[in-house]
C-alpha cells in the first residue's frame, strides 16, 4: 500500500505544479477554446493543455516508483499515441476519420502488448473484436462527456477509485499502481478545472483519459462469482457510457451525424432544465459513485441477484433517457435567463 500511496501523492504534486505551467504555455501559444455564441458560451478563451499536464504527471510518477512490465509499457505507449493525436486535434486540423484511425492504431498497440479482453467461453476473434469496440467506445465516451467544468476529470477520478478497489481485491499490483498514478494526476488537475475552469483537458487529455480507463478496466479481473460480473466495467464507467449512448440515440432521432457537435449531452440538458454547473457535476459524481459501487457489488453476489441488479439499472437508465429526451432544448431555460454572477465557461462539445 505504501507504493500506491507514494505514486498517488507524487502524481498529485506533479499535476499541481504542472497544470499552471501548461496553462501559461497554452495562453502563450494561443491554444485556447474560443467562445462562438452557439455551443461555446464562456466569457473569454480558456486554454487547453490540461491533459498534457495530466499525462506528464502520470508518466513521471510511474517512472519514479514502478518497474515497468510489457503490459504497462503497452498501455503507456498507446496513451502516448492518443496524446499526440489529441494535441493535433486541439490545433483544429484533424478530421473525424483520421482521428478514428489514430485510435485504432493505439488499440492495436495495446493488443500487441497483450492488453485485451480474454473471455474463455468466446473464440479468439470475438475477444479481439470486443477489445476494439470497447476501447474505441470508451476513448470516445470520455471525449464526448468532456462538455462541462470538472465533469470528465471528476467522473474519471471516481472510476479510478473503483478500479483501484477491484485491483486491490484481486491483488493486481499493475492495475493498482497505474490507477493510483492516474487518480493523483486527475485530482491535481481538478484543482484548476472545477467551475469556473481555468484550463481544460483538451482532446489530448480526454483521449488519454479514455484510453487509460478503457485499458485498465479491460485487464482487470471481474468473474469472481459468475459470468455476469464481466459487465462490472460497464457500470464502473456507466456515466460516460450512458452519455455516449444517449447522444447517439438523440442524434439518430434527429437525423444528424453522430460526429456533429450539438447540445444533446445529458449534462447540457440538465443545465438547460434548471441546474447550475456545480449541481450538474455533483449529480454526475453521485451517479458515478452509485454505478461504480453497483458494478463492484455485482462481482460478489449470486447470479440471480446480479441479474436483478443489471435489469434494475437498465430500467432506471431507460426512464432517465425518456425524461431527458422530453426536455425542450429550443426554449430558453431558467438558469440561462437567470445567470450566476460568474459566466459559465462552457466546453467545446464533441
Amino acid at each position: 500500500m505504501l507504493l500506491y500511496t507514494l505514486t498517488f501523492v507524487l502524481a498529485l504534486l506533479l499535476a499541481l505544479y504542472g497544470v499552471p505551467l501548461a496553462r501559461r504555455a497554452a495562453l502563450q501559444f494561443n491554444i485556447v477554446d474560443r467562445p462562438d455564441g452557439r455551443l461555446k458560451l464562456q466569457a473569454e478563451p480558456v486554454p487547453y493543455f490540461g491533459g498534457l499536464a495530466v499525462y506528464l504527471a502520470f508518466l513521471i510518477s510511474l517512472a519514479l516508483t514502478f518497474e515497468f512490465r510489457e503490459e504497462a509499457l503497452g498501455v503507456i505507449l498507446g496513451g502516448t499515441l492518443v496524446v499526440m493525436l489529441g494535441l493535433i486535434d486541439d490545433f483544429g486540423v484533424l478530421k473525424p476519420w483520421p482521428k478514428l484511425i489514430g485510435q485504432l492504431i493505439a488499440v492495436f498497440v495495446l493488443i500487441r502488448s497483450g492488453v485485451r479482453i480474454e473471455i474463455a467461453a468466446l473464440p479468439d476473434w470475438l475477444d479481439l473484436l470486443l477489445t476494439v469496440l470497447w476501447m474505441v467506445g470508451i476513448i470516445n465516451a470520455i471525449n464526448i462527456i468532456d462538455v462541462m467544468d470538472g465533469l470528465a476529470g471528476g467522473v474519471g477520478l471516481i472510476a479510478c477509485i473503483w478500479l483501484f478497489v477491484v485491483a486491490i481485491l484481486n491483488q493486481d499490483s499493475l492495475v493498482a499502481v497505474m490507477v493510483a498514478a492516474l487518480a493523483g494526476s486527475l485530482l491535481g488537475f481538478l484543482r484548476y478545472n472545477l467551475y469556473p475552469a481555468k484550463i481544460y483537458l483538451g482532446d489530448a487529455g480526454s483521449l488519454f483519459l479514455g484510453l487509460m480507463l478503457g485499458a485498465l478496466s479491460m485487464i482487470g479481473k471481474y468473474q469472481a462469482a459468475h459470468p455476469i460480473a464481466v459487465l462490472a466495467p460497464v457500470l464502473i464507467l456507466g456515466v460516460p457510457v450512458f452519455d455516449t449512448l444517449f447522444v447517439m440515440y438523440i442524434r439518430w432521432l434527429r437525423g444528424i451525424p453522430v460526429f456533429l457537435g450539438s447540445s444533446d449531452h445529458f449534462a447540457l440538458r440538465l443545465r438547460h432544465w434548471r441546474l447550475s454547473v456545480p449541481q450538474v457535476v455533483t449529480v454526475s459524481y453521485v451517479a458515478a459513485v452509485i454505478l461504480g459501487g453497483v458494478g463492484v457489488a455485482m462481482m460478489f453476489v449470486a447470479m440471480q441477484t446480479a441479474m436483478l441488479i443489471l435489469c434494475t439499472t437498465t430500467t432506471v437508465a431507460i426512464l432517465v433517457t425518456v425524461w431527458l429526451k422530453r426536455i425542450d432544448m429550443s426554449r430558453p431555460s431558467r438558469t440561462m435567463l437567470h445567470r450566476e454572477p460568474s459566466p459559465e465557461p462552457a466546453r467545446r462539445v464533441p
